[in-house]
């Protein structure tokens, strides 16, 4: 599903070269779940990028489903993530002028989706917002507009999601169940999940686990790590 190969990631800066990655590998199966951990500037966020095609590496290869997304130019690497790929942020990044029925919506009309109203107010319902599907995402809570961006990003039914510090900005209780609802539609969909956190009962509830430090993976001590390739 997701296979990483020696993944490394360099800028040039006036006082040399700053190395981001370093050497990363890693290969993960169908439905199973990763956190990337780490401190701040570790390079989590970098792979995240790389990893769903955001971003290129300096070196290494990158394959979803099969496909090597780092051998494509920028329209093939969108291809693939509006064929195969969810995002949840920590930012939410739903749209102001948008109701948050339409926020879910609109992905699934892009692609032309049929009956995109009814499975939007469907994932809505599941995540708990059917009372506020024509509020518009100032009229919500933190946890509410996180919820909104969960129901968005499922409801494409994604291969692979991607989540970059989805509980950063919410509350601990807001955030217990963020991360429950996300475990649940996981195991409901089948979905590959793939996790930047901090937070380490997030980290726990995932099969596999990849620690980076300064750009390179370390390894963990009583704790499940990922296969490295």
């Amino acid at each position: 599903m997701i296979n990483a190969h020696q993944i490394g990631k360099h800028v040039s800066t006036t006082e040399g070269e700053l190395v981001i990655l370093d050497d990363v590998s890693l290969s993960l199966g169908k439905g199973e779940s990763l956190a990337i951990t780490g401190a701040s500037g570790s390079g989590k966020s970098t792979l995240l990028g790389i990893l769903a095609g955001l971003d290129l590496p300096s070196s290494g290869s990158v394959s979803l489903e099969g496909e090597e997304i780092t051998a494509m130019d920028e329209e093939g690497r969108a291809r693939v993530r509006a064929q195969s790929v969810g995002f949840v942020f920590q930012s939410f990044q739903l749209l102001p002028g948008l109701s948050a029925l339409e926020n879910v919506m609109m992905p699934l009309e892009l692609h032309g989706v049929s009956g995109a109203r009814e499975k939007a107010k469907g994932f809505l319902t599941r995540v708990g917002l059917l009372e506020r599907l024509h509020h518009y995402p100032k009229q919500l809570s933190g946890g509410e507009q996180q919820r909104v961006a969960i129901a968005r990003a499922f409801a494409s039914e994604p291969a692979i999601l991607f989540a970059d510090e989805p509980t950063g900005n919410l509350d601990t209780v807001t955030g217990a169940k963020v991360i429950e609802l996300l475990f649940e539609l996981n195991r409901e969909q089948g979905t590959t999940l793939v996790l930047v956190t901090h937070e380490e009962r997030l980290a726990r509830l995932c099969q596999h686990r990849l620690q980076l430090e300064a750009g390179k993976v370390v390894p963990l001590e009583a704790a499940a790590s990922v296969e490295l390739a």
